[in-house]
């Protein structure tokens, strides 16, 4: 599923405009964003978790070249599903 079928399937599910559901998803999407840009995390019992971990810096080698090559420090953003999110994904599926 893509951004646009997941707009479709919200608009149908909350009987929305595709507008409105286009700005409700970005509404959500930036605000897991903006808060994971300030360092905090996001959480929504029974889907999941967002988080940031760090990366340190390190060096790594180029494969081709074998060549040295500087690996900056960074935040990863990291998501874990949650129990709901899991029970939902591995239980039989209903047709």
């Amino acid at each position: 599923m893509n951004k646009t079928e997941l707009i479709d399937h919200l608009a149908r599910q909350a009987d929305l405009s595709k507008l409105s559901a286009t700005r409700a998803l970005e509404a959500v999407l930036e605000g897991i964003t903006q808060a994971l840009a300030r360092g905090e995390s996001v959480s929504i019992p029974g889907f999941g978790s967002f988080s940031l971990s760090q990366r340190e810096a390190g060096t790594g080698r180029n494969p081709r070249t074998g060549e040295p090559v500087a690996i900056e420090a960074a935040k990863l953003p990291r998501f874990k599903a949650g129990k709901g999110l899991k029970d939902a994904v591995n239980s039989p599926q209903k047709d």
